[in-house]
């Protein structure tokens, strides 16, 4: 039992930044802007966050919190290159996305042999703590899994669930932003600014991807190298299809994707699987993810308008 406990745990650790950049993605579509940059976005977030920890550990014991912080910023301010080739140049958000995929991933092994004069950063000491919640953690099977030797990034993750369920759902810019990735033109006539709706969602993804990219690089790693991400965006960009562009359902998928990228830590303990090579399990999460793309192909409910670069002088 304490091994499905662990495991449990390790689970929604492993599917936090899963979770928190599929809800970056979310608000961009939901404003109408198709995202597949969410790999380079992490990416980005992912080297600030690392590279700024490097320099401040010695001095604070916030270095964490506050490199995620600069990750977070970072992967927004990089995120408006793909709204300004999206929105006002009206340039295939795909390409566009691809594109920053490929200059983030770049840019930061340039920026790692200028500032360390080697392809990574330096190995960092600190990164996150694990804590145990005094009394909550006693509690029979939630304590062991959600409040015993956990990362306290995994209560942000769930917090920001919540908050991206209310503003969606329950706010006027929440309405407003669907509103533009479902009918900009009706919206437009209803006195929206598209533009600037679209600008804000692509600036909130990449501000929560470049979060979550910090938060993976800090909490499963010692450095950051180009490798750091390893298509965790592009699952996470999965787990909008199979989350049908729902906050909960981006949970749910998030967490089994996560589960799908513990199991190789603990198939020694499964006699029957112990003897495949390590090789399958390390590719079992985006065989799991393409399944998963196929089996709900055709069955979400994605916005309308997302992909669709916005002209006001059409009509629809």
């Amino acid at each position: 039992m304490s091994t499905l406990y662990t495991a449990l745990n390790m689970t929604l650790i492993f599917s936090c930044p899963i979770i928190i950049a599929g809800l970056g993605g979310l608000y961009s579509e939901k404003s109408g802007v198709t995202n597949v940059a969410l790999e380079g976005l992490m990416l980005i977030g992912a080297f600030a966050s690392a590279t700024t920890i490097v320099f401040l550990e010695p001095y604070t014991a916030w270095a964490p919190w506050i490199s995620i912080v600069v990750g977070a910023i970072a992967g927004g301010i990089f995120s408006l290159i793909h709204a300004f080739a999206s929105i006002r140049l009206k340039a295939n958000q795909v390409i566009s996305g691809t594109g920053i995929n490929m200059l983030a991933t770049g840019l930061t092994v340039y920026l790692c042999q200028i500032i360390f004069n080697q392809q990574r950063t330096q190995t960092f000491q600190t990164g996150f703590a694990k804590v145990s919640v005094p009394v909550l953690k006693d509690i029979p099977i939630i304590g062991p899994i959600f409040f015993n030797n956990v990362y306290a990034t995994v209560y942000i993750g769930f917090l920001l669930v919540l908050i991206t369920w209310y503003v969606l759902k329950k706010t006027r810019f929440g309405i407003r932003m669907r509103a533009c990735g479902e009918n900009p033109h009706a919206a437009e006539s209803l006195g929206i600014n598209v533009y600037k709706t679209r600008y804000i969602g692509v600036l909130i993804s990449g501000i929560l991807s470049g979060l979550a990219g910090g938060i993976l690089v800090l909490t499963q790693d010692t450095q950051f190298t180009v490798g750091s991400i390893h298509g965790i965006g592009f699952i996470a960009l999965a787990t909008l299809v199979f989350g049908k562009w729902n906050p909960f359902g981006v949970l749910g998928a998030g967490t089994f994707f996560g589960l799908s990228q513990i199991i190789r830590m603990f198939v020694n303990s499964v006699a029957f699987l112990s003897f495949l090579p390590d090789e399958v399990f390390f590719a079992f999460p985006y065989v799991i993810t393409i399944f998963a793309l196929i089996l709900f192909r055709g069955k979400g409910n994605g916005p309308k308008a997302a992909g669709i670069p916005y002209d006001q002088g059409a009509r629809s």
